[in-house]
């Protein structure tokens, strides 16, 4: 038997494809469509059942798409939609069906569904105009493929349809609208009864330190959140010990429809473009146990330390903290990838360690401002559209050394000041111990004496500036810094501390 030449054979497949759509005509429910238009006719109060979630381009007939929009005017504008004010719109020889347009729409009138049947109808409609949507998503995903066109590469295709299927499961939902005055008491005492059993009576997810909390009242949803630092600052320690106390603290419950909402706590989207997830790893096993990293990865520890490692490791297990270690991803990619966690495991946090390791959209290669512009745009975009806090790290330009106070100021940002303005909380961590110990002085020198004094002071200590907070106020919180864990903690508060023997 002789094979099929390529043209040959993507016309047979061409033949096939379309013998089959003629087989096959999109979901929909026409007579679902009629009864519920005629229920709207006999008692306009019916639309405002539907129109929420209902919109013309939802019904499958057009004549039915269309009545339904002249209806929606009319009701807005105050009057009375029934078949004889709609056939005002329609020329006297208009036909639809092969009836008159009076005609068409006295029969819609007599098919009426029942008013209490009306919302139900009204799903209908748009459950099979989602699934109209799904197949239309799909053939483009087909038709796009294999045209293959230059401008479209397979990965910008695949985020696409992503975007698109997220966009349709996302919207379409009929809260909203108004509520009565009392149903908004009730909601606020809810949202203040949920804040007091909250971790810490936060608005916002608890980061886990006190000191953070009080400043910024948790991390709030939407927020775009960078924190940034020079090196050896503790910029990503900070972000995993506020990673895993968020995801520590996960608490949920489910809801009268089926989901699942987050009372305390959190899922973790961690994006960590810089270390491995086995390190990222290390250090959290290294805070929870209390043993130096340094010591976990040379394997210089004790029988009981391990024992120790392996309880905290069963501890963990279930925290829900997921690492992306993919290396220098595009935004486009971050956002996909952030999406899929939502709609599979649920996301209440992201993480991104760091900034300048995203890369942009080819359009802006060359043109490192731009990009990072399109990165923060793009990052500010993901918090909104997922509802999530992202806590975004960054660099500081070295301009921070030459100064003699080394604390970091907003124009320090590196590369683009796109970051401050996404930003809705710009932290810095700073920690003068580090600067101390650079510039120790000569033991036998009289400078000595006071820079002992000054190290002793600064010993362990990091604080947390926040130099922009879009709803809240600027501030510094004062955190406890142990290396050797790259743990952050609470620092004790004064008349907490045992008493001094002088």
């Amino acid at each position: 038997m002789t094979g099929l030449s390529g043209d040959k054979m993507k016309g047979t497949l061409q033949t096939v494809e379309a013998d089959t759509s003629l087989q096959k005509v999109a979901p929909h429910n026409a007579e679902a469509e009629r009864q519920l238009l005629g229920a709207i006719l006999v008692n306009n109060e019916t639309y405002y059942r539907v129109s929420d979630f209902l919109e013309p381009h939802h019904f499958f007939v057009p004549p039915h798409q269309d009545i339904y929009e002249k209806i929606g005017h009319l009701i807005r504008a105050g009057k009375t939609a029934s078949p004889i004010t709609l056939k005002t719109f329609y020329p006297a020889d208009a036909k639809i069906a092969d009836l008159t347009a009076t005609q068409f729409l006295l029969r819609l009138a007599a098919d009426a569904a029942s008013i209490i049947n009306a919302e139900d109808y009204g799903r209908t409609i748009y459950d099979l105009a989602l699934r109209r949507n799904l197949i239309r998503i799909g053939e483009d995903m087909v038709n796009i493929a294999y045209d293959a066109p230059i401008d479209v590469p397979p990965a910008q295709q695949i985020d696409d349809a992503e975007r698109r299927l997220f966009e349709l499961a996302e919207t379409g939902r009929s809260e909203g609208g108004f509520v009565s005055f009392g149903d908004a008491l009730t909601e606020t005492i809810e949202m203040a009864h949920a804040a007091y059993n909250r971790e810490g009576a936060l608005s916002g997810i608890s980061t886990g330190l006190r000191e953070l909390d009080r400043l910024m009242g948790g991390l709030q949803h939407s927020d775009l959140i960078v924190l940034a630092g020079r090196p050896a600052m503790g910029k990503t320690s900070l972000v995993t010990n506020i990673a895993y106390n968020v995801a520590q603290s996960y608490q949920a419950e489910e809801q009268q429809d089926g989901s699942i909402k987050t009372v305390n706590g959190g899922v973790v989207g961690f994006f960590s473009l810089e270390m491995s997830a086995e390190q990222l790893a290390t250090r959290i096993i290294s805070e929870q146990a209390e043993i130096s990293s340094s010591k976990i990865r040379r394997g210089d520890i004790s029988e009981a330390e391990f024992e120790k490692l392996v309880a905290c490791t069963q501890t963990m297990q279930s925290v829900p903290l997921h690492v992306d270690q993919t290396g220098g991803i595009s935004i486009a990619s971050l956002v996909a990838r952030a999406r899929r966690l939502k709609r599979q495991r649920g996301l209440d946090l992201i993480i991104v360690d760091y900034i300048q390791l995203l890369s942009g959209s080819q359009k802006n290669s060359g043109n490192r401002v731009q990009e990072i512009t399109e990165i923060t745009t793009g990052l500010k975009a993901l918090a909104k559209e997922l509802n999530v806090p992202v806590i975004a790290l960054s660099q500081l330009s070295r301009q921070v050394e030459s100064r003699d106070d080394k604390r970091p100021q907003l124009s320090d940002l590196r590369e683009s000041g796109s970051i401050e303005q996404d930003a809705d909380v710009v932290m810095f961590v700073y920690r003068e111990e580090y600067y101390l110990s650079k510039t120790e002085p000569d033991p036998d020198t009289a400078e000595y004496a006071a820079w002992e004094a000054k190290h002793n002071a600064a010993k362990g200590k990091a604080e947390v500036i926040i130099a922009k907070q879009r709803h809240g106020p600027t501030g510094t919180a004062n955190l406890h810094f142990e290396g050797q864990y790259t743990r952050f903690s609470d620092l004790a508060e004064e008349d907490h501390l045992p008493e001094r023997m002088e």
